[in-house]
């Protein structure tokens, strides 16, 4: 990869900077493209002097085709990503999925790049039609008129868009589906980080005794969590000995209650809980848990299990509550 030259779009988000630094010890020369409307330029600080980066906007396509020139390839992650953002502000989630999307594959096209690796999502098929779920699960958004849906309908569309001007105008395209990536800086509109803040205040305000903590649905909900080295290690695996217009389910196998991770945040406090349910979101999933044999086959193999990824993460969010977003 050492004479590769990759733009990563959305590269200081969470992923995208994890994915940048791996492919600068890769070899690569990595140009980022990014708003930094929720991306933050505190998670390239230290690769700030081996990237070049540019600040702009993936719904302008002039800023894009300019990100692009000279490019072998390009890292399509710029998306509007965090479930209370589904719901708030679900126009802007599809602008910026579908107008980014159409932006880099014209970009691509004009400049000839022939490589483009897309960032899709678990939420394309939303209700998986069985667990482990694989790459083949139809893709299904099954209430328009849900908020929630303009996530999973933009990385349809982004996936649709992808594959059929991938047949006729590209030598490569590969997608990844992340299935539930965590660890520290991951942003705060998400279930760790949340579960995480409110452990540290309910432990405060409860000093004895079990800790009185309320969740969405009945917690018998699932996940199974990918530390973000092991995903960014699976796009390199992909990248390396991917097919062409090939699909690859990243995360791991180790799916586990919502009940038990916010146990296990407790435990991290050293505390136990008084763990209360409540009515959970319209359109939240039952189960996930990927099936990632396809990956598995060109030699992935998740190494962070969330016994020792969690920790690390629990005392980043313990330690930074100061860069929540104040409500």
């Amino acid at each position: 990869m050492s004479s590769k030259r990759i733009l990563v779009t959305g590269g200081s988000g969470f992923i995208g900077s994890a994915l940048v630094k791996r492919l600068l010890r890769e070899g690569a020369s990595v140009r980022v493209l990014d708003d930094n409307s929720r991306g933050r330029p505190r998670r390239l600080a230290d690769v700030e002097k081996d990237i070049e980066f540019v600040g702009g906007d993936i719904r302008n396509f002039d800023t894009v085709l300019a990100a692009a020139r000279n490019m072998d390839e390009v890292h399509h992650l710029a998306y509007v990503n965090g479930t209370e953002f589904f719901y708030s502000q679900p126009e802007l989630v599809l602008d910026v999925g579908v107008k980014g999307m159409i932006h880099v594959i014209d970009a691509c096209r004009r400049h000839g790049i022939g490589t483009l690796i897309l960032a899709s999502s678990s939420e394309v098929y939303q209700t998986p039609p069985h667990i482990p779920t694989d790459e083949t699960a139809p893709l299904v958004v099954p209430d328009p008129m849900n908020p929630r849906f303009s996530y999973g309908g933009g990385k349809i569309i982004s996936e649709l868009l992808a594959i059929n001007y991938g047949r006729k105008f590209f030598d490569r395209v590969l997608i990844f589906r992340p299935h539930n990536v965590y660890g520290p800086d991951m942003g705060f509109e998400h279930v760790l980080p949340q579960f995480a803040l409110r452990m540290k205040k309910a432990v405060a305000e409860n000093p004895s005794g079990p800790v009185p903590f309320t969740i969405q649905g009945t917690g018998q909900e699932t996940r199974s969590f990918c530390f973000v080295d092991d995903l960014v290690e699976g796009v390199i695996v992909m990248r390396a000995k991917g097919a062409h217009l090939n699909i690859y389910h990243v995360g791991t196998l180790e799916e586990l209650s919502i009940a038990d991770l916010a146990r296990r945040v407790a435990a991290h406090a050293g505390r136990e809980l008084d763990l209360k349910t409540s009515e959970k979101l319209a359109g939240s999933t039952d189960r996930r848990c990927p099936d990632i044999s396809k990956l598995a086959a060109l030699g992935y193999k998740p190494a962070v299990p969330l016994a020792q990824g969690l920790p690390p993460t629990i005392d980043w969010y313990w330690g930074h509550e100061h860069l929540a977003p104040k409500s």
